[in-house]
Formats: structure tokens, C-alpha cells, sequence
């Protein structure tokens, strides 16, 4: 029995071991201002990233800032969809999704949706963007090469109201989960029938927000009250549930080293091997109090974390932005 946990051990550790992520030096700056989601487009190598103001966009080869790449208003999500022409973005200030082109960021379209757009996804088996309404429980579905709204499909509502849609995800073979923040689940949804078709709850878990689904099919949910949720999309049995930091709000999943990165707004990146048949968590990368968000480069392993610097707290007012303080930090693996 000794042996085979310290065989054990040793495997954990030497897992641990084959590459320590580390924060760099780099650093990319930007203008003031709040920001949501990120994604990288390893195809252009650039980083895009959703800004109070529009969509940042960072040339990764150069490192080019262009802090207003696409005027938006409260932007949630920003990304290129495949293909690499055109690119969309969600709007929570005007309830809208503007479509754009890649390569210079003129509008193509401006797309109405509904209340408060904020995560949104290309699902490849329907051949639409799927723009999670977060104060609605809908989807507004999007078809990207006519630049037209399809749809609306209802998510979660019920007698306690609509449900609070976080981040999504999809298989790419029809079916897409999402997070619903006020009632600590996870809905499935069939996108090519266009309907919510079950529900998985996660138990123990307050607000859960980013989600990520593994090569293995494992969903990662992301809660608010410092934990993560490991759930098998196909069984919808729970596997594991690693500590994190507080508040996250993505998991950033690496196929290529099949790794979960999880930033809280406590200024740490829990690192996940979703490896093992029970995934486990490896280390903790500290980053900065703010950097709950970010995204992977596929190409190098990089990711990337916008932050800030924040004042403190007046009374039960949100903390405000220290001037001149926006950051993307760079984690290289």
C-alpha cells in the first residue's frame, strides 16, 4: 500500500512537473476602461479583447495595440469567427451583435438581440453564432454569412424567472451547454433541433460563470464561491471538484497539454491536469486581484489576462478603475 502511494505521488508531482507556467514579463497595455471576454485568433495572431468601448485588438507578432479595433457599447464577447473574414461581437449597453470584418473592423451588420448580450459561441454543426442573453434565458442565433438573426431560443425560464446565461460552449456534433448563474446549473441544448433538451445541476456551486468542455467530454464550470465543478457532459455525473480562487470568470482549456486554467478576480490562476481519469489540480500561477478573464493562444501555449489596478471600495459602490492601469498580463507555459 506504501508503495503504491508513493507511486502515486511521485506521478502527481512528475505531472506537476513536465512544464511550470509561470507569469512573464511581457505586458501589453491599453486605454482605461472596463472589459469582459478575450479570444485569440492564432490564424492573423492577434488578440482580441471586449472593452467598454468596443473591441481591443493586439497584433501578437508585433504587439500593436488598436485599443478601439470596433466601436461597441459594453462589450461582453469579441471574436473571428472561421474562416477568418469576419469577426462578431456583443453589445449589453444596446441589446445588439455587431458583425465585422476581420481584417479592418468595418461593421458589417448590427444585429438586435436580446436583453444584455454577453457570451457567445460559433457552433460549426449548425453553422451559427449562438449570443447568450444574460437577462433573458435566450439565445439570439445568428447566421454569420447572410448576416441575419434566425432565431431566439429560450434557454432557461421558469416561475422564478429567467435564467442569468454565463458562458457557453459547443461539440461541434449539435450540442451546446451553458451556464445559468441564479440557479447553479449547467442547461444542454440541441442546436440543430434548436432547443433546450436537459439540465445538469451542480451542486454546491454559487454563480457558476466560465465553462470549458475537455477532448475527454468533461464540462468545467467555474463558481463563484472559490471551487470548480468536473461533470461528464454524456452521464452528467460529477468527477471532480478542485479548490479555485473566488469569483472566476472563464476556464481557459488547453487541448494541446489537456490543461484547465481558472483566473479568479483573487489575483490567481489555478491550473488543472484534466488528464487523469480524475482530473486534479497542479498549481496556482499568481497574476494580479482583477484577472478573471482571459484566453489561450492554441499556437504557443501563451494566455493572456486583462487587469487592472482598482481604488478602494467607497461604501457599496463598485470599485473604479485606477487611470492609466489596463494591463493584459502573459502567462507562457
Amino acid at each position: 500500500m506504501l508503495r503504491c502511494l508513493v507511486t502515486i505521488v511521485s506521478l502527481i508531482a512528475a505531472t506537476a512537473a513536465l512544464a511550470a507556467p509561470a507569469l512573464s514579463p511581457e505586458i501589453i497595455h491599453g486605454a482605461d476602461g472596463g472589459w469582459d471576454y478575450a479570444s485569440v485568433d492564432s490564424a492573423s495572431n492577434r488578440l482580441l479583447v471586449a472593452r467598454i468601448d468596443g473591441v481591443m485588438m493586439v497584433d501578437l507578432k508585433t504587439g500593436k495595440v488598436t485599443d478601439r479595433f470596433v466601436a461597441g457599447d459594453r462589450v461582453h464577447a469579441a471574436f473571428i469567427l472561421p474562416g477568418g473574414k469576419r469577426g462578431i461581437a456583443t453589445n449589453g449597453g444596446t441589446d445588439t451583435a455587431t458583425l465585422f470584418d476581420a481584417q479592418s473592423g468595418a461593421v458589417i451588420a448590427t444585429l438586435p438581440t436580446g436583453k444584455k448580450p454577453d457570451a457567445a459561441v460559433y457552433d460549426p454543426a449548425s453553422k451559427a453564432v449562438w449570443v447568450m442573453n444574460h437577462a433573458a434565458g435566450t439565445a439570439t442565433v445568428i447566421d454569420p454569412a447572410s448576416a441575419k438573426v434566425i432565431d431566439t431560443v429560450t434557454i432557461a425560464a421558469g416561475k422564478a424567472g429567467n435564467g442569468v446565461l454565463e458562458f457557453a460552449v459547443v461539440d461541434g456534433k449539435g450540442r451546446l451547454w451553458v451556464n445559468v448563474e441564479n440557479v447553479g446549473g449547467i442547461v444542454e441544448v440541441d442546436t440543430r433541433k434548436r432547443k433546450a433538451v436537459r439540465s445538469i445541476m451542480l451542486n454546491g456551486c454559487e454563480e457558476p460563470s466560465g465553462l470549458a468542455l475537455t477532448k475527454a467530454g468533461l464540462l468545467i464550470s467555474a463558481c463563484a464561491n472559490g471551487g470548480a465543478r468536473i461533470i461528464n457532459a454524456a452521464t452528467r455525473e460529477p468527477v471532480a471538484a478542485p479548490e479555485i480562487g473566488l469569483n472566476p470568470d472563464a476556464v481557459i482549456y488547453d487541448a494541446k497539454r489537456d490543461r484547465a486554467y481558472i483566473p479568479s478576480s483573487t489575483g490567481e490562476l489555478a491550473i488543472i491536469d484534466t488528464a487523469p481519469a480524475i482530473p486534479l489540480r497542479i498549481g496556482t500561477v499568481t497574476t494580479k486581484p482583477g484577472a478573471r478573464t482571459g484566453a489561450l493562444d492554441p499556437a504557443t501555449g501563451k494566455i493572456y489576462l486583462p487587469a487592472a489596478d482598482f481604488a478602494p471600495a467607497v461604501g457599496d459602490e463598485r470599485r473604479k478603475l485606477l487611470p492609466g492601469s489596463f494591463v493584459v498580463l502573459v502567462v507562457t507555459p
